[in-house]
């Protein structure tokens, strides 16, 4: 199983994310085709080595649109060390009707910021940049990362990570998430910034993920809103459940280390978090933040590799729910929904309740970072009045893929090895049902075609 550790010693960002697994070997040309599906006018990304106090790594920005403005200009600081992307937000949500963003970074940010509370970020060379007040919806991004062409894998977890993003967001603004908006200087860059980390997860087939403690620094930050803690509260609300650190350079606050963004971007990948694993390692990259700090290096590190164990580990969350006043159509639904959310699994059984009621059990199986999405879910969506849950320790298998060529068109192979080997293979389920819709015949016969030709080829070799 191919597996991306990721090092979070001095925080995380949307573009230090993308920067570290170009870093690790990425192909920039595959990624900048990917992201070019989005047909985002005039935004095009670049990719760049730089040193972050004397240590070297890649640089991922977002050339924003040059006519991306209201006629506001605003004064940016020629301050080394700082990159040319200039732009209001990161990923910049806020309300429909919040439209004043002050721009300063009199509180040390270590990174490109991407929330709704504008973060000024000096270039290398100072100009004055203009923004913009059109507005893009949680909706609107949806239904350009669908029309984009983009890999299954990838549209859906660039969908989940702004699923994410936006639930946070509605929560501490109490908005309802149609309400919650990405300013459209901001939404060029965050839409870039997520689409791409999922890219590359999907390009790098990275099949699982582990992340460190996460460090949200320390100080305070000025927003729109005021002079606010860290960790910023969409940060904050992102890492419910998620072991965080809180560095400090001596008695000198650190700023915001973490941006929302980052924090969405990770605890939507990462199933588990803690020490690096014991693993076989292949490649390690760096991804860097806009500024060069002295005290310490401004960079993400990432450790891709195999793990070394035949059978990995990891922790889950199982929820449960005795349903006896809920009809079918709405535990179907809410299992729909479940599993559109992320969850790991779904399921439903028969039961007995008290008085000889027969009911339902459903249960959920989702990761630590996901159960307060999950938890609202079954809470909304069906009778219940309190949830079960406990922590699962699961064994697996590492899995890959293997695609065989059937009478149908192309199926691909669910592969599980234990000690290198492969002990189990199913035909991917989804790849059988189109191909057999396609063809007018039986999945079954897809499916058993799909597997034999596996089996034929295994023996020859």
């Amino acid at each position: 199983m191919k597996l991306a550790y990721f090092d979070c010693f001095s925080g995380a960002a949307g573009d230090m994310i993308v920067g570290a697994l170009l870093d690790a070997g990425l192909d920039f040309a595959a990624l900048q085709a990917e992201l070019a599906k989005l047909e985002l006018a005039s935004c095009h990304v670049s990719a760049r080595k730089v040193r972050r106090a004397g240590l070297a790594g890649t640089k991922f920005d977002v050339e924003l649109p040059a006519d991306a403005g209201d006629g506001n200009d605003h004064e940016h600081s020629d301050e080394p060390g700082q990159t040319a992307r200039q732009h209001a937000d990161e990923h910049a949500l806020g309300h429909a009707d919040e439209h004043k963003h002050e721009h300063s970074d009199e509180h040390g940010h270590a990174h490109e910021h991407a929330h709704e509370h504008a973060h000024e970020h000096a270039p290398e060379h100072a100009h004055a940049q203009t923004h913009a007040h059109e507005h893009r919806g949680l909706k609107e991004i949806v239904a350009l990362i669908d029309s984009a062409g983009l890999s299954p894998r990838a549209a859906d977890l660039a969908k989940r990570i702004f699923q994410r993003l936006g639930e946070a967001e509605a929560k501490v603004h109490g908005v309802d998430i149609q309400e919650v908006h990405f300013h459209e200087v901001g939404a060029y860059d965050s839409i870039m910034d997520i689409v791409g980390c999922a890219v590359a997860v999907d390009l790098l087939g990275i099949e699982r993920v582990i992340c460190s403690p996460i460090p949200t620094g320390s100080g305070m930050v000025k927003m729109a809103h005021g002079l606010l803690p860290v960790p910023a509260p969409a940060t904050a609300e992102l890492l419910r459940g998620v072991p965080i650190a809180s560095p400090r350079l001596g008695d000198k606050p650190t700023g915001e280390l973490t941006t929302p963004t980052g924090a969405a971007v990770l605890t939507t990948l990462a199933g588990e978090f803690g020490p690096l694993p014991a693993m076989t390692i292949q490649a390690i990259g760096y991804g860097a933040g806009g500024r060069d700090p002295a005290e310490q290096p401004n960079l993400l590190r990432v450790v891709l590799g195999e793990l070394a164990d035949a059978a990995s580990a990891d922790s889950v969350v199982e929820l449960a729910v005795n349903l006896d006043d809920c009809s079918g159509q709405v535990i179907a639904a809410a299992t729909e929904a479940l599993m559109a959310a992320g969850a790991l699994d779904a399921w439903v059984s028969p039961i007995y309740m008290k008085k000889n009621r027969p009911a339902w059990l459903l249960s959920v199986l989702c990761s630590p970072a996901d159960v307060a999405r999950m938890e609202s879910i079954l809470f909304r969506q069906t009778t219940t009045l309190g949830i079960r849950r406990h922590v699962c320790q699961r064994s697996m298998l590492a899995r890959r893929h293997e695609s065989v060529e059937t009478p149908y068109g192309p199926v691909r192979i669910k592969l599980g090895e234990l000690a290198g080997e492969v002990v189990t293979a199913s035909p991917e389920y989804a790849d059988a049902a189109n191909a057999a819709s396609a063809h007018g015949v039986a999945v079954k016969e897809v499916l058993a075609a799909a597997i034999e030709l596996f089996r034929a080829a295994a023996r020859k070799s």
